[in-house]
């Protein structure tokens, strides 16, 4: 299980990449705006929370997570009014994968391979307690090789993604409390609060619970127990995600990674670094 478990975070940082195009890429945000989504946030939200239908606000900032409420209610429920989730669907889909077309031009056996490896785990994974990776996994699996390789790294990444909220619960953090001690750790404040939509005061707030608990310094700097809660919700995370890799073996597994490392670097062009996401920057 340990090795499934390394094999979760290395897979995670070279499947995240391909699916964060459809937030970044300009193909993507393109589609989302002729759609009628004008601006990112409307475009991040509606594009995200489509596969689970015409949604209000308090379900998406449920599964979300991280996002403060009041930023989640002024795009939800209206970017429904502007594009229907079906509408957004077709744009997603259309936006990523005219983005992956330009920046995976060239690698065109690489991305059938990678997609012929992953849309079967995709396909396979349980998904109890996991409603994001769920609600993706239902979509019908597109016919082109960019199309599938982008459908299979999205259920992947929100499967994990499921299962790292459910770290943090059982962990006694609320989304902005996440936020803070990831802040006193290794990413900047700037690259977290302002793009999760928290005041001032609910940061402050959220700094101060978690100094009551030993986690943070009065500066907001983490303690060594806060360090080990981190460490510890990083390491639920790897275990919650590991059983689809456990079952493809680790024969598989390493070829796959070999697969989708140059797809990773590539993608990895429309990214920014730091980001709010804690993506890693691809190896070289």
């Amino acid at each position: 299980m340990e090795e499934a478990e390394r094999t979760a975070r290395s897979l995670w940082s070279a499947i995240e990449p391909v699916h964060a195009v459809t937030y970044f890429a300009p193909q993507a945000r393109a589609a989302f705006e002729a759609a009628g989504l004008r601006g990112f946030w409307r475009g991040y939200f509606a594009g995200r929370a489509a596969p689970l239908g015409e949604v209000g606000p308090g379900p998406v900032t449920a599964a979300f997570f991280g996002f403060a409420p009041a930023m989640v209610a002024r795009a939800v429920p209206g970017v429904w009014a502007a594009a229907a989730p079906g509408r957004v669907l077709e744009a997603r889909r259309t936006g990523a994968g005219a983005a992956l077309e330009g920046l995976l031009s060239g690698y065109g056996p690489q991305v059938e391979e990678a997609a012929d490896l992953l849309v079967p785990v995709a396909g396979e994974l349980d998904c109890a307690g996991r409603v994001l990776a769920a609600a993706n996994q239902a979509l019908p699996v597109p016919r082109t090789a960019v199309d599938r390789l982008w459908h299979a790294a999205t259920v992947l990444r929100e499967h994990r993604g499921d299962g790292h909220v459910a770290a943090l619960v059982a962990a006694g953090l609320d989304g902005c409390e996440a936020l803070v001690l990831r802040a006193g750790i290794d990413l900047p404040r700037a690259e977290l609060q302002p793009y999760r939509g928290w005041s001032d005061d609910r940061w402050q707030a959220a700094r101060d619970r978690l100094a009551a608990r030993g986690w943070l310094t009065s500066g907001g700097t983490a303690t060594p127990e806060g360090r080990r809660a981190h460490r510890a919700v990083e390491e639920a995370t790897d275990r919650a995600a590991a059983r689809p890799w456990q079952a493809l073996g680790p024969t598989e597994a390493d070829r796959l990674g070999r697969v989708l490392a140059p797809l990773a670097r590539a993608c990895a062009a429309v990214l920014r670094f730091p980001n709010p996401m804690g993506l890693p920057a691809p190896a070289a």
